[in-house]
């Protein structure tokens, strides 16, 4: 049973739109690889960090284990040893390639993996049309988990080419800088007050979703307090000329073991020449925008400084009951900026919560674990989220690199608690008075 994805209900035209979507999502992909030389897409600049050409082989190999291999008695591999090289961490499919030395394979070439996509593609185009009724239930949802999976891919693959980038020397912009709009001045600090209660969080209902995304449940919530924005680079400048990264009293002692282990002094891709903050961004480095939300912070940073302005992190049932409601709509990869952008409106009246949706995924004090009457699926497909429930913190609400279509505001993403690559920020929550 294949149980890692939301049942979807059937409509009318549903293979011609399933494969217009597959056709989409591939084309996406690899229009975020155009840009890049071959030398660029081969390149590993940390453990963390999968060179260009092995997410864009990686994406193939998933519709081929998962769907052309059980469900297509003609389909033939377009090479046998991929199944090692491009397992990511797939107990049950067999054994792969180490994730550290996935820099080192100078073959397959650029051109090889392409033409692997246009191998796969051409056979998934060909099963969407020809399955027989009886499999196809069980195709498109595996269709469907396999094309959010190739979204996630989009996402790492511009996380890592700016890692990549940014070691080096000549700092190599992705991309022209994209223009945006400032504000005339800063929003105001407000906060928005939710009463809590008993209250339900999950996905529920029609519509793709994660497995561990629910069951849907209640959870009681005391009454809170969210601010109304993200926490801003200028506020986070505060916090380091005030002595953050020196003073220990706000750190986890793990987090503060990382701080002087790593020489931490700022966030990720910041650095100060001649007083003045500068930011490595996929357009290349520029001065820090003020009032962006400031992006690459660990949750280890994200929860010092909320402990500094005598705040807390949100928890993420906090997080999701604020943002129910909220629309899917924000600073998200299809605008095109990648990078977080400032708020450019000044709401009248009451305080409403900006940029829940995009710019930045916002850590939550949550860590990720298993929600009640969780199971994983059985087999491979079981592995993709459940056995990462350990070690994590849980972060909410997308990206300036997420897909638009890909986020929810159920979607529970989750990192290592020291990690900084991703695009992430916070918001500060308050108690308030039962």
């Amino acid at each position: 049973m294949f149980d890692t994805a939301v049942k979807q209900p059937a409509r009318p035209d549903e293979r011609a739109w399933a494969r217009e979507r597959f056709e989409e999502v591939r084309r996406d992909s690899e229009a975020l690889a155009a840009n890049l030389s071959p030398e660029d897409q081969a390149i590993q600049s940390m453990p963390d960090v999968s060179p260009t050409k092995w997410h864009l082989a990686h994406t193939s190999w998933f519709f081929e284990t998962f769907i052309l291999a059980p469900f297509d008695p003609r389909y033939r591999a377009f090479d046998p040893a991929f199944a090692y090289l491009f397992n990511s961490y797939y107990e049950a499919a067999g054994p792969r390639h180490p994730r550290a030395e996935r820099g080192l394979l100078s073959r397959p070439t650029v051109d090889a993996v392409l033409a692997y996509r246009d191998h796969v593609t051409a056979a998934m185009q060909r099963l969407i049309a020809t399955c027989e009724a009886a499999s196809w239930a069980e195709i498109a949802t595996r269709l469907e988990l396999g094309l959010h999976h190739e979204q996630q891919h989009q996402e790492l693959l511009l996380m890592d080419i700016k890692h990549v980038f940014s070691i080096n020397p000549l700092l190599p912009a992705y991309q022209a800088p994209r223009p945006y709009a400032l504000p005339t001045e800063a929003p105001a600090k407000a906060w928005v007050e939710f009463p809590g209660g008993l209250v339900e969080i999950g996905h529920a209902g029609p519509g793709f979703a994660f497995d561990n995304e629910g069951p849907r449940h209640k959870v009681w919530l005391d009454p809170f307090a969210l601010a109304s924005h993200p926490v801003t680079c200028r506020d986070y400048r505060e916090f380091i000329e005030d002595g953050g990264y020196r003073r220990p009293e706000f750190w986890l002692s793990d987090g503060w073991a990382v701080v002087q282990q790593q020489g931490w002094q700022a966030p990720l891709y910041w650095r100060c020449e001649d007083g003045e903050w500068l930011i490595f961004t996929l357009s290349g480095e520029r001065r820090i925008e003020p009032l962006e939300p400031v992006c690459h912070v660990s949750h280890y940073e994200a929860d010092a400084f909320a402990r500094w302005a005598d705040k807390r992190l949100p928890t993420e049932a906090e997080w999701e009951l604020a943002a129910a409601g909220v629309e899917l709509a924000g600073n998200l990869a299809d605008h095109g900026h990648y990078h977080p952008c400032p708020d450019d409106v000044s709401p009248n009246g009451a305080p409403v919560l900006r940029q829940m949706i995009g710019d930045v995924w916002e850590w939550t004090g949550s860590p990720y674990t298993a929600y009640p009457r969780f199971r994983a699926a059985a087999g491979a497909i079981g592995e993709y989220n459940g056995k990462f429930m350990s070690n994590q913190m849980v972060l909410r609400g997308g990206a300036a690199v997420t897909p638009s279509g890909h986020i929810r505001t159920t979607y529970r993403n989750f990192f290592p608690p020291a990690a900084r690559w991703a695009f992430s920020g916070f918001r500060l929550g308050e108690d308030r008075a039962g």
